[in-house]
């Protein structure tokens, strides 16, 4: 190791979602930055996460419409078929280009240099890379995540695929078994369902997407296995084992068979931060019992001059919470702001086809933290522009108020278009806006947002933290 010691601005350590705007906003700001990436430049969401898969989604939607086509009094010769290598090879095709793009980009910032290989602390704010030592005043980890493997029985001696694994797979499963219910599971398991693969999802839990209210679970579990998923929920034990047909994975559930065999099986159990490797202790800085680095309402971490942004500090896992970490630090220090993570408004996306957008708190969280809630709710068969395009069959709306002082706390949206409606009440939540305020709107016939005024107006009784569960 070379035992000059470079000084700098700011270190970033990671280029995924937040280092990157991050970088721009210091640099522009005429601070002296280094940027340190071991991998690919984009992290997870550009590489292997939204971006990939969003666009094998696509693919999976158009096989499922094309399926649909006499529905609408379409008719085409022939079966439905899909090639999943030209599936795999149109998502290679966007995003090369744009992780280059954002090289090439990053790479032309002034007063931005980008080091390649893996990033260790070696002191308090001095980071080892290569053969150089680094110092900075300020030092930023955005050093994301990775798929977690559980210690289970047995998991050591069959192969298992991980999400990455799945954008990348040789030939089409006949069985594919998703070992866990969160949103990357569910997506992946309606993707392949709609390829022509058989799928069984195996939840521990007692229903699907776990943050989510019970009655919305269940709408999203229906919607999975009117395309002929099977769902084993409460698995209170899973298993897997060689077999001659592929892997066993034995189950102990309320019902259904105790063993499932499976020809390919997808761990999507969530993610495991970046952060084992990194020296950590040397920089004084804590990490929790799951490896996640400890920060602040201010993404500050226990050492000083230390933040952490993104997947890494487990206060948020998506790309638009990493890009709005970046957001937040940089108006702190440039704008003179005092930006925290009380501001955020907690939101996100399920993209199963239809997708659940999800705003603010659920019911149950609400009620959980005290407040007494009023909610509006209304199915999608009647919606107009979900019946207009044959997708009212499933899905619903709800919007959740506060009794009291009639702030929106919350909403989900699963149907048509949810991901996109999803937004009016995150910024109508954001402004602090009332239900009243959203009584008084008028919206675009036919869409799926007119109805968020209509909710507003139908609220139903008070509930409690003493009433029945939803």
């Amino acid at each position: 190791m070379n035992e000059t010691l470079e000084d700098f601005d700011a270190i970033i350590v990671g280029a995924g979602q937040a280092g990157p705007p991050l970088a721009a906003r210091l640099a522009g700001a005429g601070q002296r930055v280094v940027i340190i990436e071991r991998h690919l430049i984009g992290g997870t969401c550009l590489n292997v996460g939204c971006t990939p898969t969003k666009t094998m989604i696509a693919s999976a939607y158009a096989a499922h419409l094309a399926r649909r086509g006499s529905d609408f009094g379409v008719h085409a010769s022939g079966p439905v078929t899909v090639d999943l290598a030209a599936v795999q090879q149109r998502a290679r095709d966007l995003v090369e280009p744009r992780r280059r793009a954002m090289e090439e980009w990053l790479s032309g910032i002034e007063g931005c240099e980008i080091v390649r290989g893996h990033a260790r602390f070696f002191g308090p704010r001095e980071i080892v890379v290569g053969e150089r030592r680094l110092r900075a005043h300020n030092v930023f980890l955005d050093v994301g995540g990775r798929a977690s493997a559980p210690q289970w029985p047995g998991l050591g001696d069959v192969p298992w695929l991980s999400s990455t694994d799945m954008l990348s797979l040789k030939e089409m499963p006949r069985h594919l078994a998703v070992i866990g219910g969160g949103y990357v599971g569910l997506e992946f398991a309606q993707m392949y369902r709609r390829f022509g693969a058989e799928v069984t999802i195996v939840e521990k839990g007692p229903a699907l997407v776990k943050r989510e209210d019970l009655v919305v679970s269940a709408e999203i579990q229906a919607i999975l296995e009117d395309e002929g998923v099977a769902v084993r929920t409460r698995a209170e034990c899973i298993r897997v084992a060689p077999h001659a047909g592929g892997v066993a994975v034995s189950v102990e559930c309320a019902s259904g068979d105790r063993q499932i065999v499976a020809s390919h099986v997808l761990l999507a159990l969530g993610r495991t931060p970046n952060t084992d490797d990194l020296g950590l202790e040397a920089g004084d800085i804590k990490t929790d019992a799951r490896g996640f680095v400890v920060v602040d309402d201010w993404l500050r971490t226990s050492a000083a001059g230390v933040w952490a942004l993104g997947d890494c500090n487990g206060r948020g896992a998506f790309t638009h919470t990493s890009y709005g970490d970046a957001d937040m630090v940089a108006a702190n220090m440039l704008d003179g702001e005092n930006r925290s993570l009380r501001d955020r408004v907690s939101a996100y996306a399920l993209y199963i086809d239809p997708p659940l957008g999800r705003a603010g708190m659920t019911e149950t969280e609400a009620r959980a933290a005290g407040h007494r809630v009023r909610v509006g709710e209304r199915r999608m068969d009647h919606v107009s522009r979900a019946v207009e395009k044959s997708e009212g069959a499933r899905g619903l709306m709800r919007l959740v108020v506060d009794a009291d002082d009639d702030r929106i706390l919350g909403a989900a949206i699963l149907g048509p278009g949810g991901d996109e409606a999803i937004s009016s009440i995150v910024m109508a939540i954001g402004c602090g806006a009332k239900a009243a305020d959203l009584r008084r709107l008028t919206g675009i016939h036919p869409t799926v947002a007119e109805l968020l005024p209509t909710l507003a107006g139908e609220l139903g009784p008070v509930l409690d933290r003493t009433t029945a569960a939803p």
